[in-house]
């Protein structure tokens, strides 16, 4: 633009919030919704709207939902007795599209990192231990990433579980699928061997 437009910059900074979305990025989109036909624009508009006045944190797994209990938590064909752990929404929608694991969820909304400032009081763990203290839960599985905030935040769950007794596992951690070792970091590899399965 030849002249700096005040809403045109307020745009870009909104889109820059985005997530993965840095300057450049926000700049050429907000172009391209300069470019694009108004009946886009105000349907584009109302669905961003609509979709945040309709979808909430179901009041039991905190996944997103229109309806609470969400349709997962009020499936009765579901196995009420397991509960997956999961760092977000995204995460328990990955795991759903695998079409392996038909319990229950529980979503943290996000992992320990003090460096972030984010705090075990932050993630959704106390509404977890009393989802543990009303049901009857036979296992529990840990499905965070392998990363040091994953890490993290699994020690400090194993801690508040493990006085229940109630079976603790996660999901293992090694080499994808068509994956070469050639190619494979230490980091993994370590992994991948320390759980490794009998055959």
């Amino acid at each position: 633009m030849s002249t700096k437009s005040n809403a045109f910059e307020r745009l870009v900074n909104n889109l820059s919030k985005l997530p993965g979305i840095g300057q450049k990025t926000a700049e050429r989109l907000g172009f391209y919704l300069l470019k694009a036909d108004i009946h886009y624009l105000q349907d584009l508009a109302a669905s961003i709207i609509e979709v945040h006045n309709e979808i909430h944190l179901c009041s039991q797994c905190f996944n997103l939902s229109p309806t609470d209990p969400c349709s997962l938590c009020s499936n009765n064909n579901r196995d009420q007795s397991f509960l997956c752990i999961v760092e977000s929404c995204q995460d328990l929608q990955s795991i759903e599209k695998t079409g392996t694991f038909r319990g229950l969820y529980h979503v943290l909304h996000g992992l320990i990192s003090p460096l972030n400032g984010i705090m075990p009081g932050d993630l959704k763990s106390k509404e977890l231990l009393t989802r543990i203290q009303k049901n009857l839960i036979e296992e529990i599985i840990l499905a965070l990433n392998p990363n040091v905030e994953g890490e993290a935040t699994s020690t400090y769950l194993v801690g508040l579980i493990k006085p229940f007794g109630i079976r603790l596992t996660r999901i293992a951690y090694g080499i994808p699928m068509g994956h070469t070792l050639e190619f494979t970091d230490q980091v993994t590899l370590r992994k991948a061997f320390e759980y490794r399965v009998v055959l």
